[in-house]
């Protein structure tokens, strides 16, 4: 009676293989979506957008002067793509960029939907930045974001738009059965508010219901394929990436790209199994840090590499000093050379994943509802007193250009950049280590274009309804006053309800104010009437997009902006209030996702706006924008929950035909007689040796960064000698312990140096070095030529 068992079992286990021969090939399909024992699939890609390291308005402080020259570490765009049993997905871009912008998300949609059909659509891809203030500008599609940048820079509007697109074909090419996980927890030190006298115009019994000023919550989720295990994270939380100044050049991802890229590298460490038994106690990570702005003895860096295991080449293990230093002085700084197009890309420290049947793994620090909040955790001080700054207005003896926000290590603000990132790294390791709450449900989303310039909202908060308006874009006297993260010009200052007769006079001169818009705004003093100027075409958006993403019972609120601390959650709890009368929305966690999509500056709460400082001088529909916002988004959240569509709504406009560009291009690279690209102008003093802490820094002769951006490659490369002749690249400039910086002799020089910095980790292998620089020169005749160039070697000891 035995036998119809063993045959009926023999016949099931063909079944099985069959099953899984033929899963493998559908898994292979663009069109077909097919799981194995997981709720969805997940896929996660990133992918280089670091933009013109050369000439270029850095985004952020508005500064024309601005003007990027190096790199401090590199961008990318890091994504995720969910799809669900009934073929729903989402698709969700973070960007190390100032913002997203309406005319990339355009050009995006345009290319997904040319290579995928419908599968990916604006209804259901999301962009957002970080809002670093160190990445390359000219990308966006309004003038008034593009002045200081001299018009639109097409090479930062394209190498963004690849990088997004190349991010969401690796995303989608590595969809397979996985899955999510969500956790939050306090992070109490990476942000204070930087407009405290405007959050202090809420209600008292608002305030009273929250602990801080700020929101102190980083949630985040951890995607896990079924196989491979954890393949990446994203998290939300609302700190300003502005720990480096305007008076930066250098092209950096801020506190939260630097968060990043230790998280990744973490990842990669301890995934490889190169970690030792110390590092393995503390899961990896450098020793703790004293949040009062004094750092103890630790590696910044012992979590961020080396890519390349360099405790196991021979040569780490010679135990001569003198041995090593022969071996140093029998390389010297050969001439520049040319080399290939790709040598760059080859050489680079994070080049194909470890292990090919798994993607490198993807960290993602995403922004929040941080419109008010600052890195620069010290407070804001006078520089020439250093007293504490006025607390209504942010001034100094009634200016506000001495009144600046000090950094953890202030006034380094490279340090304060890895403190800020380092703290945010720590709490979303806690939370990756911790996550258990699964995410399970159906995968939905909605999306609308909104017009803000003339919208009606019923405001229904106390007594009977009412309906209001929003207003035509405008900025406030306090938008030119700055921040205390970025000091505005002139006389202007913040919480200026009244305005000064000079520059009213000079803002009718641009445009006359009408009565109508007056009042609209009020009781903001208009500067600039941006939604109502349109030359040489518009300043500002009128036509937004808001949008719903959902996975199971975690939900994004993508809002084209940004949005202070109170008014977040203002949005965020009338979305949940909306969520949570239906049963799979019980447990909801709603995060916002700012600056998404496009970009329309500030949403403060109508008291907030009434105080007029920054934020709501910046504000730019008037008092009643985050009103309007409420209004729209809970529309989305109910037809979320019924099922319903919603009315796609009137489409933003297509400027890209109309951009002005006004940056010359690069004419011609020259060196001096006899000089050739890459040759070493400023080497290492001969028989160096160097110790951990130290910095090396080496001088090539160079072209313009913007003949050739590097991209997936590196400008620069610290190189480890194994063995008798053989380098291996250990760093590059994606990491934060090396600085690349590029300088012309004089303006509109076409000589120019490169100059590489590196600041010796404390996890560095003893040995002997080199550091190379890459670069690309344009002909006289428009030929772009590649060479590469070397320093001598020098000896690392411990």
């Amino acid at each position: 009676m035995e036998f119809p068992t063993i045959y009926a079992s023999r016949a099931y286990s063909k079944m099985k293989l069959w099953t899984f021969f033929l899963l493998m090939v559908l898994l292979k399909s663009d069109d077909v979506v097919v799981y194995c024992g997981s709720d969805y699939l997940v896929g996660l890609g990133s992918y280089d957008i670091t933009g013109p390291a050369a000439d270029v308005n850095l985004m952020g402080y508005a500064k024309a002067e601005q003007v990027a020259s190096g790199i401090h570490f590199r961008l990318r765009a890091r994504a995720f793509i969910v799809a669900a049993s009934e073929g729903n997905r989402i698709v969700f871009v973070n960007l190390d960029a100032c913002m997203a912008s309406q005319i990339v998300t355009i050009k995006v949609i345009e290319r997904l939907k040319a290579r995928y059909g419908d599968l990916y659509t604006e209804k259901n891809v999301a962009i957002s930045g970080t809002h670093t203030h160190a990445a390359p500008g000219g990308y966006l599609q309004y003038f008034l974001y593009i002045i200081t940048s001299f018009g639109f820079v097409r090479q930062s509007f394209d190498i963004i738009v690849d990088g997004i697109e190349k991010s969401i074909i690796q995303a989608h090419e590595n969809l397979r059965p996985g899955s999510i996980f969500v956790d939050e927890g306090e992070l109490l030190d990476a942000g204070v508010n930087r407009s405290p006298s405007a959050y202090l115009n809420n209600p008292a019994a608002e305030r009273s219901k929250y602990k801080y000023n700020v929101d102190k919550e980083m949630t985040l989720l951890k995607f896990v394929d079924d196989e491979r295990g954890p393949i990446g994270s994203f998290n939300w939380f609302a700190t300003h990436a502005t720990s480096m100044g305007r008076r930066n050049s250098l092209i950096s991802g801020d506190n939260k790209g630097a968060a990043a890229r230790f998280m990744e590298d973490w990842f990669e460490k301890k995934d490889s199994g190169r970690m030792d038994s110390s590092e393995l106690e503390n899961d990896g990570l450098p020793g703790l840090s004293d949040y009062h702005g004094k750092q103890e003895a630790v590696d910044p860096w012992a979590y961020a590499h080396s890519e390349q295991d360099l405790s196991v080449c021979p040569q780490s293990h010679l135990k001569s000093y003198h041995e090593l230093l022969e071996l140093a002085a029998s390389f010297q700084s050969p001439p520049g050379r040319p080399t290939t197009k790709t040598s760059s890309v080859t050489r680079r420290v994070r080049g194909a994943p470890r292990n090919v049947d798994k993607p490198r793994f993807v960290a993602a620090f995403c922004q929040s509802n941080s419109g008010d909040v600052s890195p620069n955790v010290l407070g804001a001080f006078c520089l020439d007193t250093g007293l504490p700054c006025d607390f209504n207005h942010s001034t100094c003896g009634g200016k506000n250009k001495l009144c600046y926000g000090q950094g953890p290590s202030y006034p380094d603000e490279f340090e304060s950049t890895r403190i800020i990132g380092e703290r945010q790294f720590r709490k979303a390791v806690d939370l990756f280590n911790a996550a258990d709450e699964e995410i399970k449900g159906e995968v939905d989303f909605r999306h609308a274009y909104i017009d803000f310039s003339k919208l009606e909202v019923t405001i229904s908060d106390q007594g009977p309804d009412k309906v209001v308006k929003t207003c035509p874009a405008a900025m406030g006297f306090a938008f030119a006053a700055g921040t205390t993260d970025g000091p505005g010009s002139f006389d202007f200052k913040q919480g200026d309800n009244k305005g000064s007769p000079f520059w009213k006079l000079v803002s009718n001169l641009v445009k006359t104010v009408s009565k109508e818009q007056r009042d609209c705004q009020h009781p903001k003093p208009i500067l600039l009437d941006t939604g109502e100027m349109n030359i040489p075409y518009d300043w500002a958006p009128s036509i937004l997009p808001i949008q719903i993403l959902r996975v199971g019972q975690f939900v994004i609120l993508c809002l084209p902006g940004e949005i202070s601390t109170m008014a977040g959650r203002r949005l965020r709890d009338a979305v949940k209030t909306v969520l949570s009368s239906h049963k799979d929305f019980e447990n909801v966690h709603v995060v916002i996702s700012a600056l998404s999509n496009a970009y329309s500056q500030y949403a403060t709460t109508y008291e907030e706006y009434h105080v007029q400082r920054y934020e709501g001088a910046s504000t730019l529909f008037g008092p009643h924008t985050l009103s309007a916002y409420i209004q729209e988004f809970k529309k989305l959240a109910k037809a979320l929950i019924s099922g319903q569509p919603v009315e796609p709504g009137p489409l933003p406009p297509n400027l890209l035909n109309k951009q002005v560009s006004l940056l010359p291009p690069v004419v011609v690279d020259a060196t001096p007689f006899g000089v050739n690209f890459g040759d070493v102008c400023s080497d290492v003093p001969q028989n160096s040796t160097f110790k951990r802490g130290d910095i090396v820094t080496v001088s090539f002769w160079s072209a313009c960064p913007r003949n050739d951006l590097m991209t997936e490659g590196t400008f620069a490369l610290v190189e480890f000698l194994q063995g008798k002749d053989t380098w291996i690249p250990a760093y590059d400039d994606d990491d934060f312990c090396l600085r690349f910086k590029w300088s012309r002799r004089f303006k509109l020089s076409p000589m120019s140096k490169a100059t590489v910095e590196w600041r010796i980790p404390q996890g560095a292998t003893r040995g002997v070095y080199r550091i190379s620089h890459f670069g690309a020169a344009k002909s006289l005749f428009g030929s772009i030529n590649h060479f590469t160039g070397s320093s001598s070697a020098f000896v690392v000891v411990s």
